[in-house]
């Protein structure tokens, strides 16, 4: 499994520990929604902060 964080367009390096560690969370999150075809080949996840939050 290959794992990419970036954070405000810089490229964060992740070891494969935590790869693994990230992708299998969100892997096992992504796969128990119902509308979510299983084998799955790329999940693609955007985090954006509100405005409220800044």
């Amino acid at each position: 499994m290959k794992v990419e964080l970036v954070v405000d367009g810089n490229r964060i390096p992740l070891n494969r520990f935590v790869q693994k560690i990230l992708g299998s969370g969100v892997a096992g999150m992504v796969e128990t929604l119902d509308s979510v075809e299983t084998p799955w080949r790329i999940i693609e996840l955007k985090v954006e902060k509100g405005e409220e939050e800044a």
